[in-house]
């Protein structure tokens, strides 16, 4: 997505990340776990001083310390306590007990490595499972955010104690890589690639099939990698089918029709998705008075605080000046044009979209209308739709000022990526899914 999203978060925004410094040290009791009932649990670094618990069921909890130095839970990002304790007994290394449920630490195995990107040194990590056989392995690749994807994606520790080898690295101009940050899909498509074929180098004997594993902005990145190089599947989590332009347009379309507006509001939303398209096309050099127009036409209007969009939030609450001095950075390398179907209708790779119904930054209509087509076209697509998620695949409660606080990831998102990964046939149900396979 536009790196705004990642970057400055509006009001009401679901609130599903813990801002870190770079490169941050792995916290104590940071690690997969395997529970006495068979259960995997995963303990990643959270917000300051606090941890955050994942099930593979998508429960989510924040611990915090508790003066008995223990840990006490309340529910995803919203701040209820839910009732549960944890404790980790020498750092978990001696095991846990989760709510009354002992465990012990998985074994999983880390190789940290740096590898050449195209033209920058980046640093990854393979995580694989214990022992010593062939396992199937997927890359992860980076969103829009800055944050340090080898500190904080849970997944390389998640799918891994599923029995999954997998990949992470920071993308360049964050964590511990080198190089400037950019949004330039080919430049990090190529970075992927390159990703891949470490991932396979240090994997070795063990490595398996292998591909991508996208959220959002890697929903653009992911296809065009497998494009460059030929991979075994491709997974697009809460990504688009179509263009970052015609996302804001989207997500604008989405907000009034959450809000109830009809078509005459519609309408004059269109008005300001034209004056930010317009910006984003001249780099911010031209636009202002566009934008201005608008602004002064429609701020009076009931409609007009529903106006959100993926950047357009941004220009309207922010002054000309402050806009040029610092949106050509925050959106550095965008293909505001870039139209992925191209790639999409020649790609034989199989892939998953899973998209939420929610989804206020990335809305999935026109991209599941699509990716409807294209599996028309017997293009080997899977496409899965969460109904009650928003963007980053969160469940959420919405508080009384209309901030939505994220509660958890689906029942069945995570069974289903890892399904996916493994070669297996899509079976049964996973969650709430609305699941349509490809067309043979």
């Amino acid at each position: 997505m536009l790196v705004l999203c990642a970057a400055l978060l509006p009001g009401g925004q679901a609130m599903a990340s813990d801002p870190q410094p770079p490169h941050a040290a792995r916290p104590c009791g940071v690690g997969s776990y395997r529970l006495d009932d068979g259960r995997a649990l995963d303990i990643g670094p959270g917000g300051e001083g606090q941890l955050r618990w994942r099930t593979a069921d998508g429960r989510i909890g924040t611990l915090a310390p508790a003066a008995d130095g223990g840990w006490t839970s309340s529910m995803g990002w919203t701040g209820h306590a839910d009732g549960k304790r944890v404790q980790l007994h020498d750092c978990g290394r001696a095991g846990i007990d989760f709510d009354g449920t002992p465990g012990q630490r998985v074994p999983l195995l880390e190789t940290e490595t740096r590898f050449q990107g195209s033209g920058v040194t980046l640093a990854g990590r393979l995580t694989l499972p214990p022992g010593t056989g062939k396992v199937p392995l997927v890359v992860l690749v980076h969103g829009a955010e800055h944050d340090s994807a080898l500190d904080r994606y849970s997944l390389q520790r998640e799918f891994a104690a599923a029995g999954i080898g997998v990949f992470a690295y920071d993308k360049r101009g964050t964590g511990a890589s080198g190089g400037r940050y950019t949004q330039d899909y080919l430049t990090l498509a190529t970075d992927a690639v390159h990703a891949m074929r470490e991932a396979r180098r240090l994997a070795g004997a063990r490595a398996g099939r292998i591909g991508y594993q996208g959220g959002s902005q890697g929903g653009w990145v992911a296809p065009l990698a497998a494009r460059i190089a030929p991979v075994d599947f491709v997974i697009v989590s809460f990504g688009l089918a179509v263009s970052p332009l015609e996302e804001d347009r989207e997500a604008i379309a989405f907000d009034m029709q959450r809000g109830g507006f009809g078509a005459d509001a519609t309408a004059g939303a269109m008005a300001i998705a034209d004056a930010t398209a317009r910006l984003l096309e001249s780099d911010f050099t031209d636009g202002y008075e566009q934008l201005a127009a608008a602004k002064a036409r429609y701020a009076g209007q009931p409609w007009y605080p529903a106006v959100r969009g993926n950047i357009s939030w941004y220009l309207l609450a922010t002054d000309p000046d402050t806009i040029r001095r610092e949106a050509p950075q925050l959106v550095h390398g965008v293909p505001v044009h870039y139209d992925p179907m191209p790639v999409l209708e020649n790609l034989d790779t199989p892939q998953l979209w899973v998209l939420g119904g929610q989804d206020r930054d990335a809305p999935p209509q026109e991209t599941l209308r699509r990716l409807a087509a294209l599996q028309a076209q017997g293009r080997p697509i899977t496409r899965a739709l969460f109904a009650d998620a928003d963007h980053g695949m969160y469940e959420f409660e919405t508080a009384a000022d209309g901030e939505r606080l994220s509660t958890r990831q689906p029942d069945g998102y995570f069974r289903l990526m890892a399904d996916f990964i493994r070669g297996s046939d899509l079976q049964g149900h996973y969650g709430e899914a609305e699941i349509a396979t490809p067309r043979h």
